[in-house]
This record gives C-alpha cells, structure tokens and sequence, in this order.
C-alpha cells in the first residue's frame, strides 16, 4: 500500500485528522525520551500520526539520536510517524539521508526540503510505503520572504510553483506538502493546485492557526486530506491528554460543518469549491467583455484556461464522471476546442474512449468529419464547457449523426440559462449541468468574489 492510501485508511480507521508534534525541550536524552513516551501512552488513541522533531533529539548527541529511535519504535503498530527533519541534499548524501530516515529510524514518512530541485528528493520518493512531506508554505513569521516572491515570468508564487510541482512528483502516491495553519488564504490555494495531496499543517494553537479557518480552507473534497499538528499546546497543557481529545474533536466538527454545512447538500459544496478554483484559475472574469455576437458581457468565462491548470481540470474531469456514471453511452464526443481538453481529461479519468467531431471536414487524407474510431450505431455523449442557446450543439449533434452515431445526451460545466436546456428538449436531447451559472453567482458573492451589485448586473445581462 502506498503511504498515502495507509495514511488515508489510518485516518478513516481513526476517525481523527491530528497529528500530536513531539518538541521535547528536556535538558539530557533520557529525560526527552520520558517526556515523549509520556505524551504518546496519552494521546495514542486519539492520533492519527505522530510528528516528533529531530533537532532536539540531535542536539543531545548520540544519546539523543538512540532516544529519537526509541520514541518513533514507541509509537503503537499502524500509527504513522512522520520525522520532521526537513533534508534536502543531493545523490549520495540524500539517500543517505533517506537510508537514515527509514532503515535506521524507523520513521514512516519525513519532511523534506525542495529547494534543491527533485533530484534531492529523489531518494525518499523511490519507496511508496514511505511519505515524503514537502515543505510548501510554511507557518513561521519569515515565510513570505522567499515563498511568496513571483516567480519571473509569471504571476504564480513559488509556493504555488511547489505545490503543481508536487503533483508531479507523486508518481508513487506518497507524496504530501507542508502548509502553515496560519495563513488561510494560501493554504486554500494550495488546496486548489493540489486538490488530492495529503498537507500537514503546522501552526494551530501558540502560533496562532485556527482549527475551523484551516480546516475549511484545505479539507479535500472527501472530508479527510489533512493532518492538523499540535505541539506545545499539547505537551504543556495541565491534562495533554484532554487538549488533544478537544482538539481532535474540534477538527472533526470543522470537517462536518466543512463538508456539509447546516442546510447545505453536498451538491452545493462542490458548487462552493468549483466557484473558488474557476475564480483562482482566471477562468472567470468580472468587467466589461465583448462576446461574439457583439453584446457587452459583465462576465467572461473562458475555460480554455482549465489546460494551465492540470489540478483544477483533473477535478473538473471527476466532477463530470459522477455526471456520467449514471449515462448510458459508447464514446464520448468532445466539442472543440474549449471542450476537447476537458473531454480528453474525462476519458482518461474514466478509460472510456474518445471521439470529436471537427469544426471543418479535410479536403485531403482521409477527408474525415469525425476523428477517432467509432461504429455507426453507437451511442454519443456530448461534452461540451458551456451551454448558451443551444444552436452551436445542434449543430455539433448533426455532425455526430450524420455518419451514423446515435446521441441522446448533452453534458457541459455551465449552464447558462439563455435557453440552451429548451432548445436542445425540443430537439429530442436532454441536457446536464454539473452547475448552473446562478449557483456560482451565489456563491461568488458569498466567498467575496463580486459584490451584490456584479450580482444583480450579471443576472439581468442574463435575463437579456
């Protein structure tokens, strides 16, 4: 099993997202590893992974390096101990490194350092039972310093930079990012580039991270993905096994109010989290936009933009598979061009194959309307990113037709709601929305994105 799918299960098994930090500030090894197997017998059943500190064991020596091996040996069977060592080397010296970590510890995961590039990480990422913690936005008060500076060329942050690269990385599932409690904001946008890692967040309690802010800002989208550390709030409270008792249950009534808050569906929470990443990606604008047809829109959505965004679109992707798990179809026919990214995302996320029909048939070659391999008589769906009035579908739909397929099914990102879904009735073929543009208005006015007044403008130029 791959340390994250263990650290999926262990955390479900548990019913807990808490990682217990062990900081031990004691003077000598003997007393750092009392004070370690004192808070573990108390907190072990409440843990979902242990964190323990490697500076301050080190910094008593050898003794100290024994104590460390000791505490992580302590730990019961089926509980994930992530080492908090922050390396980061190259060749030799990072496996050795990794070697250290794994083989003579005895950790189950460790945090790494990326600034040296991939090939540091290398090591630590070569073994998929093993996690590797890659530090991402870290809760100290100097982390804007080098996290937060513009990468040349661009506008994303080197954050941000780390987080996509991460996804990257995980060819072997065991790969998490470190993201600090403490600032909200990034740690949603990390969330947003990197919607399934697993992130540990450091910071709740003396550094001043919130549960409920970080909880409602990097939860996954299945409830869990994330490990909340608690060290000195912990370790130096009267009764550490109450705190982290609190803490645990805190957590987890932030995960329930998260995932479904009071009178919302799940349905509208993944409204609430698709209007975030469209706003995040650019994929949707607010001014003064001249469309086609010459009218002046005070909303541009231009999900073309999803292909710079390959977390984003894979989400996009499952989203409209839990659309069409409940379809009954042979191919899936993606519209170009918006659309032949997504539907190409689709049919890899669901090993379904995939046809389009082109916007001008070759006068040379083949002379093809419709690529891909296909037999008169199957059945079609349609992917399609928008839907408007309804006719650029029809249109799409004879092509598909017109060489034998057979169509009964329409399903887009975005409905509109200028008339594409009666059009398309009238004509025999039922469209599906996963969202509805007065969903993301809603929601969009609720996170701050626009203002009431962007609202009331973009729901009468949609009454037009």
């Amino acid at each position: 099993m791959s340390f994250n799918d263990w650290l999926t299960s262990v955390a479900a098994e548990r019913n807990s997202l808490l990682c217990v930090g062990l900081d031990p500030r004691a003077g000598d090894a003997s007393a750092l590893r009392d004070e370690c197997f004192r808070l573990i017998d108390a907190t072990a059943d409440l843990a979902a992974a242990f964190k323990p500190n490697s500076a301050f064991f080190e910094a008593c020596g050898a003794e100290g390096f024994a104590a460390l091996r000791d505490v992580i040996a302590f730990v019961p069977e089926g509980i994930p101990v992530i080492l908090d060592a922050k390396r980061g080397d190259i060749a030799d010296t990072s496996a050795a490194y990794a070697r250290a970590a794994f083989d003579v510890l005895g950790a189950h995961a460790i945090t790494l350092n990326p600034y040296v590039g991939s090939d540091a990480l290398a090591p630590f990422l070569s073994r998929a039972e093993r996690g590797a913690f890659v530090l991402c936005k870290t809760s100290n008060p100097g982390a804007d310093e080098l996290q937060a500076m513009a990468v040349c060329g661009s506008e994303r942050r080197l954050f941000e930079v780390v987080a996509e690269r991460a996804q990257a990385w995980n060819t072997n599932n065991n790969v998490a990012l470190v993201v600090g409690a403490t600032d909200p904001r990034a740690l949603a946008r990390v969330r947003a580039l990197a919607p399934d890692l697993w992130l540990l967040l450091p910071g709740i309690g003396v550094q001043g991270g919130e549960v409920r802010a970080a909880v409602s800002a990097g939860l996954r989208a299945d409830g869990s993905g994330l490990l909340l550390n608690a060290s000195r709030s912990i370790a130096h409270a009267v009764d550490p096994r109450a705190e982290a008792e609190r803490l645990r249950d805190e957590i987890n009534r932030c995960r329930r109010l998260a995932s479904h808050p009071p009178g919302v569906t799940r349905e509208a929470s993944m409204v609430s989290v698709l209007a975030r990443q469209l706003v995040d990606s650019g994929c949707v604008r607010f001014g003064q936009f001249t469309l086609k047809s010459g009218a002046v829109s005070p909303i541009y959505l231009d999900l073309r933009r999803l292909v710079s965004h390959p977390p984003v679109l894979a989400q996009v992707a499952r989203a409209y598979a839990g659309v069409l798990q409940s379809l009954t179809f042979d191919r899936i026919a993606g519209i170009p061009y918006a659309a032949l990214p997504i539907a190409t995302a689709i049919a890899l996320a669901m090993n379904r194959p995939l046809i389009y029909p082109r916007r001008e048939s070759k006068d040379y070659g083949t002379r093809a309307a419709i690529e891909g391999d296909y037999h008169p008589g199957e059945f079609v769906v349609v992917i399609d990113d928008l839907a408007t009035t309804g006719d650029s579908k029809l249109e799409k739909i004879q092509k598909l037709e017109s060489v034998g397929l057979r169509v009964r099914d329409v399903v887009v990102l975005i409905d509109r709601e200028q008339g594409a879904r009666e059009v398309l009735a009238t004509a025999g073929y039922r469209l599906h929305a996963l969202v509805r543009l007065r969903e993301l208005l809603d929601a969009w006015q609720l996170a701050g994105s626009i203002t009431p007044a962007q609202h009331e403008e973009v729901l009468n130029f949609l009454k037009t």
